[in-house]
């Protein structure tokens, strides 16, 4: 049977973003899985994962902001700037008056070096491939946006802290970055992700109860009308839904100014997401249900 949703993981430690998926792809018999943000091993929290046709809207995903809590020690820097590489430096004390002043410059539109252990290609070669053979990982910087950096407290060298930041940063660098700036040296010793778009822990689910919940799993799928809130939704008559199906432009009912929204054919199931083309003309963006594909047969408990 097809599954098609996002689901809302809390990734446990020790576990890779693909060990999640690969699990997930296995316990629901879904091969089409695929997850909306990388989480280190070391890291917990949300990973958002889309299923089947839901894998077709990941492109709006891309910039999604996260929000994370965790803890930074201070006193030695690491070779992957968390807690599963080796120490590289040692140092001196400090106290979180000088702590919270340094932060402030780690916020607002920054420039950020990627980790050398990162996914981040050099010429077509993933970065940590060369960190590991201990060849030289020349990373070029990046233009990366942190809304908030609140360092909570520090005791023993381990300072817990909240940050808010756009997609493409590097927690682990602005911890390595902090240490380097202080010359106490640094690195990242927790990190949960709290928040990804408008994915929240509060909504996240064990992966021992995505196993447990085989046989009814859609009940554990966010409802496919809050998919996208930000995007403003239409419900389409029927011939509408035909034209769309067969990817053509078609006038929706939409008034707002917003470039894109979701069309569902019901109260349930999504089905495509359209752009404007002028006024309340919409052409099809990305189609879920084709005009060759099998349409699923809509369930009464969702049409209220």
């Amino acid at each position: 049977m097809e599954r098609n949703g996002i689901l809302i993981i809390d990734k446990p430690a020790g576990m890779t973003s693909h060990d999640v998926v690969a699990r997930v792809r296995r316990a629901l018999r879904e091969k089409s899985v695929g997850h909306l943000g990388t989480l280190d091993p070391m890291a917990t929290g949300v990973l958002p994962l889309v299923l089947g046709r839901m894998t077709r809207i990941a492109q709006f995903y891309v910039d999604s902001q996260k929000a994370y809590e965790g803890e930074i020690r201070f006193g030695f820097a690491t070779t992957t700037y968390d807690a599963e590489g080796d120490a590289v430096e040692a140092a001196s004390e400090l106290t979180i008056e000088e702590l919270r002043e340094t932060a402030k410059a780690f916020t607002g539109t920054i420039s950020q070096v990627p980790p050398p252990f990162s996914a981040k290609k050099i010429a077509g070669v993933p970065a940590y491939k060369l960190a590991r053979k201990q060849k030289p990982v020349d990373l070029a910087p990046v233009e990366i946006i942190v809304e908030t950096l609140e360092i909570e407290a520090l005791a023993h060298g381990v300072a817990t802290f909240r940050s808010e930041v756009a997609a493409g940063t590097y927690i682990r660098s602005i911890a390595h970055d902090l240490g380097q700036k202080l010359g106490t040296g640094a690195h990242l010793a927790s990190l949960r992700r709290t928040r990804s778009g408008d994915f929240r822990i509060e909504d996240a689910h064990t992966l021992a109860e995505v196993e447990a919940g085989t046989d009814a799993p859609e009940e554990l799928f966010i409802h496919p009308r809050l998919v996208l809130p930000a995007f403003p939704s239409v419900t389409a008559a029927s011939e509408a839904i035909a034209f769309i199906r067969n990817g053509r432009a078609v006038n929706l009912p939409e008034m707002s100014a917003a470039p894109l929204i979701k069309v569902y054919s019901n109260q349930r199931y999504l089905l495509a997401i359209c752009e404007r083309v002028a006024g309340t003309l919409f052409r099809p963006k990305v189609v879920l249900y084709g005009s060759n594909e099998t349409m699923p047969v809509p369930e009464a408990a969702f049409n209220s």
